[in-house]
C-alpha cells in the first residue's frame, strides 16, 4: 500500500488586508508516486494552495492559516522552510528568483553545496543531464532564453532528489517541443525514481497525457479530485468556470454534449478521437451547423487593400560579446519586410532569436550589420525612447513596464512624457478599449495575469505606435485569460498599423496570425501563411514546434485541409461526413 507523502486537514488563508480568505477548508491527501494536475482559473487558489506544501504558508507568507500540514507522516507545524525543501522541491512561477549563482553549474549545484552534501558537483550534473542543459554548464546564467532558465530552475530543485516534486507552470515559456521534453523528464521520475509530482498546469493536452489525476480549484475550495479521463470529460462543468479540456475533447463534447451513457466519457487525443469521430454517428444540429458556417464566411475585405511596408530588415546580423571576450552570434543576415495591417507571429525554438529580432525593431538592441528601417526611418543606434511613437516593444513580463501607483497613471506616463497635447483624452480611450475603466485607480501590480497583460498593451497602444512588439504575450495566463486575450489582440488593430508577437503558443498563432515567421538558430527558415507552415510536419519538427490536437485529428482524420479552430474543425468533418454519405448512397 502507497504511503500518504502529504495531507491537508482543513486548511484555510488569508492575506493581510485582505476581506476574504483564499483558501477555504482545504483537506486533501497525496500518495507516494500520485502525478497530479491542480487546474483552476486565474484566482483560485492552486499557487497559494502549492506554497503551503513546503511551509511558504505559513512561515514566509504571513497571514490568518488555520488547519493542518503533513508533510511525510510529520507535522509541518515548527519546521521551517529549509526543513520541509529537503523532501518537498518547488518550482515557482517566478522562477527566475530562483536563480541566484552566476554560472549553470554552480547554480544547479549551490542548493545541495548549502546543504553540506559532499556530491553537490554530481548532483548538479546529473540534474543538468536530466534537464538537457549539459551543454551549457559552463554559461553564464544571463545568457539563457528564458525556457533555458526556467529548465536550469527545475534541475536546482532536481538536485536535492526530493521526494515531493511541485511545478508551478512547468512549461510557461517553452517551445513545444522542450514543453515535451519536460513532461517526460517528469514522467521518468515517477514512474521509474516513484517521485510524486505535482503541476499548477492551464495546458490541458499535457494534463491528458502525462498526469493521473485532477485537482479542480474554485474560489479557494477543492471542487473535486478524480482521476484525469473523468475530469477532462467534465466538459460543460470545467468551461462554465473558464477551463477548456484539450481541442479534441471539447471537439466531441460539440459533437455530442449528451452522451449515450454516463460510463461514456469522451477522447483526450488525436489516436483517441480518430477512432471516437469514426464511430460517431450523429450529427450536428442544423442550426449549429449553420452557425459554424457562418463564422467560416467571415473574411476581411481589407486583405484585398495595398499593403505598405513598416518593417524593413536588409542583412541584418546580432551578436554580442561574452565575458571570454569572444562574439556570440544570435541573428545572421535577416531580410525581412512587415506590412502595414498584417498579424505576425515569430515562432521557432527556444533560444531562435525572435526576442532578439523585435528588440532590433524597436531600437533596444542595435544591429553589429545590416539596416533596420521602421516607417522609413533609419533606426540603427537611434536611442529606443526616440522610437516609442513609432515601435513598442511589451515585454514578456508585464509588471516590468509599471512603475506608477495606479494604471490610469501608467497608461498617461508615456503620453506625459512626450507632451502629447490630448493626452487625456487618449488616456480615457486606452481605458475603455482595453476594458480597463473599472481598474484605472487600482495599482497595476496588484492586478491579475491577465489584467496587468491588458494594461501593458494599452501604455503600448497608447502612443499609437506603428507597429507593436509583443514578446510571449499569453505566458503564465489560464486558457480562458488566452482567449480574452484574441480579443484584445483585435482591438490593437485599430490603434497601431502591424502587431508582431513571439511565442510558443501554437493555438494563439492559430487562431490570431495571418502570417508566420519561422526562426531557427538566428535565422528566418521559413516565412508564409497558416496554411502553409501548419503542414510542413518536417519544418515543425526543426524549429522545435509541434501542431495543435486540432491540426494533428485533422491530419489523423484524412480532413481535406488542416483545421485551426474548432469550428474549421465541425463544418470541416461534417462536409466530410455528408460527401461520404453521398457517396454511399450512390
Amino acid at each position: 500500500m502507497r504511503k500518504t507523502v502529504l495531507e491537508l486537514n482543513g486548511v484555510t488563508f488569508t492575506y493581510p488586508g485582505a476581506e476574504q480568505p483564499v483558501l477555504r477548508d482545504v483537506s486533501l491527501q497525496l500518495k507516494q508516486g500520485d502525478f497530479t494536475a491542480v487546474i483552476g482559473s486565474n484566482g483560485s487558489g492552486k499557487s497559494t494552495l502549492c506554497k503551503c506544501f513546503n511551509g511558504l504558508i505559513p512561515h514566509y507568507y504571513t497571514g490568518d492559516f488555520s488547519g493542518e500540514v503533513i508533510v511525510s507522516g510529520q507535522s509541518a507545524e515548527g519546521r521551517t522552510v529549509a526543513e520541509l525543501s529537503r523532501t518537498m522541491g518547488y518550482v515557482y512561477q517566478d522562477f527566475e528568483n530562483q536563480l541566484v549563482r552566476p554560472t549553470v553549474i554552480d547554480d544547479v549545484s549551490f542548493t545541495p553545496l548549502n546543504y553540506g552534501f559532499a556530491d553537490y558537483k554530481e548532483r548538479g550534473e546529473r540534474a543538468l543531464e536530466l534537464t538537457g542543459l549539459s551543454e551549457v554548464r559552463d554559461e553564464f546564467v544571463w545568457q539563457l532564453s528564458g525556457g533555458q532558465k526556467h529548465l536550469l530552475a527545475l534541475a536546482g530543485s532536481l538536485a536535492m532528489d526530493p521526494e515531493v516534486l511541485v511545478i508551478d507552470e512547468p512549461v510557461a515559456q517553452l517551445d513545444p517541443q522542450h514543453a515535451r521534453e519536460i513532461y517526460e523528464i517528469l514522467r521518468r521520475l515517477n514512474v521509474e525514481h516513484g517521485k510524486t509530482i505535482v503541476v499548477i498546469e492551464h495546458h490541458a493536452e499535457f494534463i491528458a497525457d502525462y498526469c493521473q489525476n485532477v485537482i479542480l480549484m474554485d474560489n479557494g475550495s477543492i471542487r473535486w479530485q478524480k482521476p484525469v479521463r473523468e475530469a477532462l470529460s467534465s466538459v460543460s462543468e470545467l468551461l462554465e468556470l473558464g477551463i477548456y479540456p484539450p481541442d479534441v475533447t471539447r471537439a466531441a463534447w460539440m459533437l455530442n454534449p449528451n452522451p449515450l451513457s454516463v460510463q461514456e466519457q469522451y477522447p483526450m487525443n488525436p489516436e483517441e478521437g480518430r477512432s471516437y469521430f469514426i464511430s460517431q454517428h450523429r450529427a450536428v444540429e442544423d442550426n449549429n451547423c449553420s452557425m459554424f458556417k457562418d463564422k467560416l464566411c467571415l473574411v476581411e475585405e481589407s486583405a484585398e487593400q495595398k499593403k505598405e511596408a513598416v518593417v524593413q530588415m536588409e542583412g541584418v546580423g546580432l551578436s554580442y560579446r561574452t565575458i571570454h571576450r569572444t562574439l556570440h552570434p544570435v541573428l545572421k543576415d535577416v531580410q525581412l519586410e512587415l506590412k502595414r495591417g498584417e498579424s505576425i507571429a515569430l515562432i521557432g525554438n527556444n533560444g531562435a532569436g525572435k526576442s532578439s529580432l523585435m528588440k532590433l525593431i524597436a531600437g533596444i538592441a542595435k544591429p553589429s550589420g545590416g539596416t533596420v528601417h521602421v516607417k522609413g526611418t533609419l533606426i540603427n543606434g537611434l536611442p529606443a525612447e526616440r522610437l516609442s511613437g513609432i515601435a513598442s516593444y511589451v515585454f514578456q513580463n508585464p509588471e516590468e513596464m509599471f512603475i506608477e501607483d495606479c494604471v490610469r497613471k501608467e497608461i498617461a506616463y508615456y503620453l506625459k512624457a512626450r507632451k502629447v497635447p490630448d493626452m487625456d483624452e487618449r488616456v480615457e480611450n486606452m481605458l475603455q478599449s482595453f476594458r480597463l475603466g473599472e481598474l484605472a485607480e487600482r495599482d497595476a501590480r496588484l492586478l491579475s495575469g491577465g489584467q496587468q497583460r491588458r494594461v501593458s498593451l494599452a501604455i503600448g497602444a497608447a502612443v499609437r505606435p506603428a507597429v507593436m512588439l509583443l514578446d510571449e504575450p499569453t505566458a503564465n495566463l489560464d486558457i480562458s485569460t488566452k482567449q480574452e486575450l484574441v480579443k484584445v489582440l483585435e482591438t490593437l488593430r485599430s490603434h497601431v498599423e502591424t502587431v508582431v508577437i513571439a511565442t510558443h503558443d501554437m493555438q494563439l498563432v492559430a487562431e490570431w496570425a495571418s502570417r508566420i515567421i519561422v526562426m531557427h538558430q538566428g535565422q528566418i527558415i521559413a516565412d508564409g501563411s497558416k496554411e502553409d507552415i501548419f503542414a510542413d510536419e518536417q519544418l515543425l519538427r526543426r524549429a522545435g514546434l509541434a501542431q495543435t490536437q486540432l491540426m494533428e485529428l485533422s491530419r489523423v482524420l484524412g480532413l481535406p485541409r488542416i483545421c485551426c479552430t474548432l469550428e474549421d474543425f465541425i463544418v470541416s468533418a461534417e462536409l466530410q461526413k455528408e460527401e461520404v454519405t453521398h457517396h454511399g448512397s450512390c
